[in-house]
């Protein structure tokens, strides 16, 4: 598999030139990124859905984040990066079909596996109403370990620090297979905020917020 290589680009977004995925993270270049939050109406409550990264992720393992996201590759423009739905998630959705909700700048830092990262991306965040079960999304395995959905009302209370802990309904991927559905168990899980990846609560209160007024599907 060829090396990713990212554009990069100084603090007032001019692009800079390129670099590999591992030299941008250790050197904590700023770099673009696609962000799109899955929204569900089941009669007058909306739902929010996210994911649960691998545990074999470079950055932020095992945390609960955006519902599909990832970087954009060099010479990618963000209607091209919006293929993670379809791999992450198995959504094929034409670009025009996202709702723009705003660009977040985020400067994010950590160790994994004893390797240091800085994580600088200017972040072009999307909404997206599907209504369908999570049974019908097929999620990648070396990306997703698991999606979850709980009442957008609950994880804007969580991270408005009105609640401690939310209770969400979600799904595994079968590991021996490269794409999969979710097994037919459903798993409910408590879950803290300190758990999702560390964006900021402005952020996350800013998106969730947002989400009220994605159009309906």
């Amino acid at each position: 598999m060829t090396p990713e290589r990212f554009d990069i680009y100084d603090d007032n977004q001019n692009w800079i030139g390129t670099a590999l995925r591992s030299e941008v993270h250790a050197k904590g270049y700023w770099h673009r990124s696609f962000h799109c939050w899955i929204v569900r109406d089941e009669g007058e409550q909306r739902q929010v859905l996210f994911q649960r990264r691998r545990d074999m992720k470079d950055t932020f393992p095992g945390c609960y984040d955006i519902t599909a996201a990832g970087h954009l590759t060099a010479g990618e423009q963000l209607q091209d990066a919006s293929r993670e739905l379809e791999e992450e998630l198995g959504v094929h959705v034409p670009f025009d079909a996202l709702t723009y909700l705003f660009t977040a700048t985020q400067q994010l830092q950590g160790e994994v596996r004893g390797v240091p990262f800085v994580d600088r991306e200017f972040s072009a965040v999307y909404g997206l109403c599907l209504n369908q079960p999570l049974e019908a999304y097929v999620l990648q395995p070396s990306e997703v370990d698991s999606l979850y959905e709980v009442p957008l009302d609950d994880l804007l209370a969580l991270f408005r620090s009105e609640i401690d802990v939310i209770q969400a309904t979600g799904g595994q991927t079968h590991p021996s297979s490269d794409h999969a559905a979710y097994e037919p168990e459903r798993i409910v899980r408590e879950i803290r905020a300190t758990e999702f990846v560390p964006h900021g609560t402005a952020y996350y209160v800013d998106v969730l917020e947002a989400l009220y007024h994605v159009p309906k599907d």
